[in-house]
């Protein structure tokens, strides 16, 4: 039962004793039910709002919400071009924590509605640009998570095969995650400060010269050294307006360039719908089972035919190769702790998905077979990519020369790429 704004307002008074409050008022913050929330006036004119787990599951976001925002001195802060909650108080309510910050004004807008052009698409990704250029040495000093680009790749593998493991995952999202899970160039980036799951509902707008700016950014429970790319992948489900979030977070990042961001990002998104049928697996909820697997029917409807991979191909031993690594349906394992971001929204993970591919099926797609008749049909010397199959599609042929046959020079041939190919995959990545 959500406590009242009166009880929550009592626990104000707990948390600051020298200050006394003339005013309290619920507060929506569209956290899907997470939190109880409410905002009280001071009677020295301050605005504070105080939030409390609503569940047990949700009471360690709010003990790393306080810890994060620990974390961000007055020097940090100077470093953002917004603001960020400050952290006034604690005390305890009912057994749980509950935390006290000041109030930041401002509205948020919804993904879907995020408006392209000048304004808040690219407010939005100069925010995250000035964000992820924090340095390290902030999140490594308080002891918040860190991880490795390797980590980060091993969590998401995990993440898959555990997906994959309860048989209901449709095959060619399980192709297409493999490939992108085993590319090696997508996984070449620099860890940097992350929030751990941006979101449009993290993102306060104020008006400035009639143009929404980002004023104030919230959800720091996240707050680690990660992938940049979990912080985009929100902006699938803001179809209009993500170009131009890319386009200025690319321009007015000087961090290393990061050619296969975006990818990841869409890979993260899509393995949303992988987390809920996991956790609707472990929970042993069939309601939420049922609604994972429709989501995943309708994603696989969705992108059948495309790759997450632009630049990147798999030979024939590739593709058969993957094929081997799609497990037989049994039971999934014990809880883990891969891709682990915000509380699961049922709601907002479907809104990137087609409408008019809702109540498409996908159907039985033999991965094997499709690519030995690809191979059969090829021309001699060529090979065959494995891109995501789908009912009737088949990659033609592609002449693999232009990529040498020496990996080491590859590799320099990227690091001379540099800045070029990074401003280029902008354009050219699939939405």
């Amino acid at each position: 039962m959500a406590r009242s704004p009166l009880t929550l307002a009592a626990s104000v008074t707990a948390a600051l004793p020298r200050v006394g409050v003339v005013g309290v008022g619920a507060l929506t913050e569209g956290a899907a039910g997470r939190y109880d929330s409410a905002v009280a006036h001071l009677d020295d004119g301050r605005r504070v709002v105080v939030r409390v787990p609503a569940e047990p599951d949700t009471a360690p976001e709010v003990a790393a919400q306080a810890r994060a925002l620990r974390a961000l001195t007055p020097g940090v802060r100077s470093l953002l071009p917004f603001r960020a909650p400050e952290l006034l108080g604690e005390t305890a309510i009912d057994g749980s924590r509950a935390i006290v910050v000041d109030f930041l004004p401002g509205y948020r807008v919804d993904a879907a509605h995020l408006p392209p052009g000048r304004g808040a698409a690219t407010s939005v990704g100069a925010a995250l640009a000035a964000l992820h250029a924090l340095p390290v040495s902030i999140v490594r000093t308080e002891g918040l998570p860190f991880r490795t680009p390797g980590q980060v790749r091993a969590d998401a593998a995990r993440l898959a095969d555990r997906a994959a493991a309860t048989g209901a995952v449709p095959v060619p999202l399980i192709v297409r995650w493999r490939r992108a899970l085993d590319a090696d160039p997508l996984w070449r980036f620099e860890s940097a400060v992350v929030l751990g799951g941006a979101g449009a509902a993290s993102f306060l707008f104020e008006d400035v010269d009639d143009v929404p700016h980002v004023t104030g950014v919230l959800e720091w429970h996240g707050l680690s050294v990660g992938d940049p790319a979990v912080d985009l992948q929100w902006l699938a489900s803001a179809p209009t307006a993500a170009q131009d979030v890319f386009d200025t977070y690319v321009s007015a990042s000087d961090r290393a360039p990061d050619a296969g961001v975006r990818e990841r990002a869409r890979l993260y998104a899509e393995l949303e719908f992988a987390k809920w049928l996991v956790h609707g697996h472990d929970a042993e909820r069939s309601d939420i089972v049922d609604d994972a697997v429709a989501l995943l029917e309708s994603l696989a409807a969705t992108v059948a035919g495309s790759d997450l991979l632009t630049d990147g191909q798999v030979d024939v031993d590739g593709a058969i190769a993957l094929l081997g690594q799609v497990p037989a349906a049994h039971s999934a394992t014990a809880s883990d702790t891969s891709m682990h971001t915000d509380a699961y929204d049922a709601a907002e993970l479907s809104q990137w998905i087609d409408d008019d591919d809702a109540d498409r099926e996908t159907a039985p797609v033999d991965v094997e077979a499709e690519t030995a008749r690809a191979a059969a049909t090829a021309p001699s010397g060529s090979t065959v990519s494995a891109s995501t199959p789908g009912a009737d599609a088949v990659t033609g042929p592609i002449d693999i020369a232009r990529f040498g046959e020496d990996h080491a020079e590859a590799e320099r041939e990227a690091e001379r790429a540099s800045r070029a190919a990074f401003q280029r995959w902008t354009s050219s990545a699939s939405e």
